[in-house]
């Protein structure tokens, strides 16, 4: 097979996924490990994804649990595949997970050219092609899968969105979340610190919940976060109330569209698990775990607003806050699945602000 990019390049591999087309967009990772986590995350919706460390699926795949309910890339190009699971948890080999999905996959990739190429002209569209040859065995087996899924960007949050509102059971504490993709570890982080979780779909009437809850998060997700404009008016009419609001991701990106900044792309995102960031106010630096092409403009932000954290390979913007209100997000992800536990105190912060509008509440009540 071949992976064909829009501007004309070629790389070319051998599958060992499912046998199918694929087209998306081309962007790479540089985490060394952590691959369950990844093919699930929702915010790789309608991505191809390029695996800069050579091997994959050296200790398999273990029965869970994942960030979703289902890989949700387009394809996988790697380097080097793994056959074998090497670990007592896992249940199956990266190559059988893949196939079981219907998602393609190629290997014997250079992929060490093919993500400086993506460094140097930013992510592109690509598509996963059969050669000529390979075309006429996958049609006798049968195994292709039918022809390749074309992902709308504009409004890929609809397919990776919870359809009905989920309740988790916690603590006393209960927190709103708007799923834009959630990842499912964010939801058990917040069980783990005794919250109560209320998941609600971005399109459903979520604000009739927000007088039973004492926070609101918003969480990440695909696409460019300037196409859920009519949600980012809503988040905007809750910002006149007090209810603490953590946003993570897109939802770090909505909530300052919300408050009247812009957002802008990236060349090529940030997709590791070791992206330091700094705070600005304590000067003390994190790991960080992120995947995200677009990133906050802070400048256009309104005055009662402040640069919460930054990052420290390009500048750009990684945190925002409130001056006086407990409103505040994050561009990286602090329930760090996979990746460093650096910033999961954030989780904690939010719960205390969260206890602090309940107690505050009863009393007006």
């Amino acid at each position: 097979m071949k992976l064909a990019l829009s501007e004309g390049t070629v790389f070319f591999g051998q599958p060992f996924g499912a046998l199918r087309e694929a087209r998306g967009e081309v962007v790479f990772n540089t985490g060394m490990v952590g691959y369950v986590e990844t093919l699930t995350d929702p915010s790789y919706r309608g991505q191809i994804l390029v695996t800069t460390y050579p091997l994959q699926g050296n200790y398999g795949v273990p029965e869970g649990p994942f960030e979703s309910s289902r890989i949700q890339i387009q394809a996988l190009i790697v380097h080097k595949h793994c056959l074998g699971p090497s670990h007592h948890a896992s249940q199956r080999s990266l190559g059988a997970w893949l196939k079981s999905q219907g998602i393609p996959a190629i290997e014997s990739v250079d992929t060490r050219s093919l993500t400086r190429h993506l460094q140097k002209h930013g992510t592109t569209i690509g598509e996963l092609l059969f050669e000529e040859h390979e075309k006429v065995t996958s049609s006798s087996q049968g195994d292709r899968g039918g022809a390749s899924e074309n992902i709308n960007m504009s409004s890929v949050v609809e397919l990776v969105a919870a359809k009905e509102v989920t309740h988790y059971p916690g603590g006393e504490l209960k927190i709103l979340v708007v799923d834009t993709g959630t990842k499912d570890n964010i939801v058990r982080c917040l069980q783990t610190l005794g919250a109560t979780v209320i998941r609600a779909p971005w399109n459903h009437r979520w604000e009739t919940y927000l007088n039973q809850v004492d926070g609101l998060m918003l969480t990440n997700g695909p696409g460019n976060p300037a196409h859920l404009s009519g949600l980012i008016e809503r988040l905007r009419a809750t910002l006149q109330y007090a209810i603490p609001v953590f946003g993570i991701c897109l939802g770090h990106q909505l909530l300052a569209l919300a408050a009247g900044g812009t957002t802008y792309k990236l060349k090529y995102g940030h997709r590791s698990h070791n992206q330091p960031v700094v705070d600005v106010t304590t000067q003390q630096a994190y790991l960080t775990s992120q995947n995200h092409s677009y990133v906050v403009d802070p400048t256009r932000l309104a005055s009662e607003w402040e640069t919460w954290f930054v990052n420290l390979n390009d500048g750009s913007n990684e945190g925002i806050r409130h001056k006086s209100k407990p409103f505040r997000s994050v561009q990286f992800h602090p329930e760090s699945a996979a990746g460093p536990h650096d910033t999961r105190f954030l989780f904690e912060d939010f719960l205390t602000m969260a206890a602090q509008y309940r107690l505050t509440r009863a009393r007006v009540a």
